[in-house]
């Protein structure tokens, strides 16, 4: 019995495991003894931990086996934000592009010369006189009769700032062998009609009598080349001064910002001056003719030379050219008559020259006492006619009987 007495045995333990507490281990069994006693405390603090989530959802479910069990709600896990890396310069992803401001789309004011044609067009005035229409006004490409508005040239350039080119134009309105001009602006409006901006320069009657050419340069501003005076009636258009001018559209019109704004003397120009005595008639006994001589006298006051000086006399058809004052007057003297037309020679400057022109009027024919101008115009190379700087001196009025 004494062998198997439990209570002896359990001393028999309870005293190895004391001697061997007291003996201690060693460094080895001691190491084993310590993870074991760690790896046991693991496993129970899991076991509390399971015991305690488990706990209350098996009570809950005894209570409502009708039910299903609730889902915990999920846990948002908070984001760490991450830590900046330097850049040289900002990137855009290109999965988020970003917003892009779009002006308002401009009308393209660069209109064709077909379309300029086909448009019935408002021009701005033009100065007073006949013949030159303005409202409702269709150009043509080439000069066909008095009062037509010619399209004489064309160029383009953004020239109010909107970033569409708009058109400008040269117009001539035809009126003999002259006739006004002016440069006109147009552009397009939203529906694409064509409108006029307004007039960028106009010829005058003083100076300038002639434009020659218009251009638009690339920052807007309009460039017209103008002349001193207009070819025609004599006067050959390279005698012409010509200039560069330019315009600028600003507060809704053109100015001047470039160029010069006026003329120096045109180097062709003359001052001739006439007077001339009345012409009386006196009868020839001997045949039945009357005839007579009208003194003129012609004086170059200007310091330039004519090569030639024109006189003419408006006399009545029925008087010819009679007598040797004619014989310096050139060819076809009295052929091509009224007036009576006499070519002089040169006269230099500060000169003078005196004609004395005989006329006689055949046996019976009629004739009235009356009065007549007598004119003088200075002449240049090529016999075209110079400037005359002063015209109340180029003609003078004569009686005659």
């Amino acid at each position: 019995m004494a062998e198997h007495d439990p209570l002896r045995t359990r001393f028999a333990a309870y005293r190895q495991e004391l001697t061997v507490r007291v003996d201690g281990p060693g460094p080895d069994a001691a190491r084993r003894t310590l993870r074991r006693r760690r790896r046991a405390a693991v496993v129970a603090g899991a076991a509390v931990a399971v015991a305690l989530v488990v706990a209350p959802i098996a009570a809950t479910a005894a209570l409502r086996r009708d039910a299903p069990p609730p889902v915990p709600p999920a846990v948002t896990p908070t984001p760490t934000p991450p830590t900046p890396t330097p850049s040289a310069s900002p990137s855009v992803s290109p999965s988020s592009p970003p917003p892009t401001s779009r002006a308002p789309e401009v009308p393209n004011g660069r209109i064709s010369e077909r379309d300029l044609l086909a448009a019935r067009l408002d021009l701005p005035a033009w100065r007073p006189g006949p013949g030159c229409p303005d409202e409702g006004a269709r150009m043509v490409g080439e000069a066909t009769r008095d009062g037509t508005n010619v399209l004489e040239g064309l160029a383009y350039g953004d020239v109010d700032g909107d970033g569409a080119a708009e058109t400008v134009a040269l117009v001539h309105c035809l009126l003999g062998t002259g006739g006004p001009a002016q440069v006109v602006a147009f552009d397009r409006n939203e529906a694409g009609e064509i409108v006029t901006m307004g007039r960028v320069v106009a010829s005058s009657r003083d100076k300038p009598q002639w434009l020659v050419d218009v251009t638009v340069r690339a920052d807007g501003l309009v460039r017209v080349q103008v002349a001193d005076l207009a070819p025609g009636g004599g006067w050959p258009g390279e005698w012409s001064q010509r200039q560069w001018r330019g315009y600028r559209w600003e507060d809704g019109r053109f100015g001047q910002a470039e160029g010069p704004t006026s003329f120096p003397r045109n180097p062709y120009s003359v001052n001739v001056a006439v007077t001339a005595a009345d012409l009386v008639l006196t009868e020839n006994p001997d045949d039945g003719t009357r005839s007579g001589t009208v003194e003129v006298r012609i004086r170059n006051l200007d310091g330039r030379a004519a090569d030639a000086v024109a006189v003419t006399l408006d006399l009545p058809a029925a008087l010819a050219p009679d007598g040797d004052g004619w014989a310096g007057c050139g060819p076809d003297v009295g052929a091509y008559r009224p007036p009576l037309r006499c070519l002089t020679g040169r006269i230099a400057a500060g000169g003078n020259l005196t004609l004395r022109l005989g006329v006689r009027l055949p046996k019976g024919a009629t004739f009235t006492a009356g009065r007549a101008t007598v004119a003088a115009q200075g002449l240049g190379p090529g016999l075209d006619h110079l400037l005359e700087t002063d015209l109340d001196d180029n003609q003078v009025t004569i009686g005659y009987r």
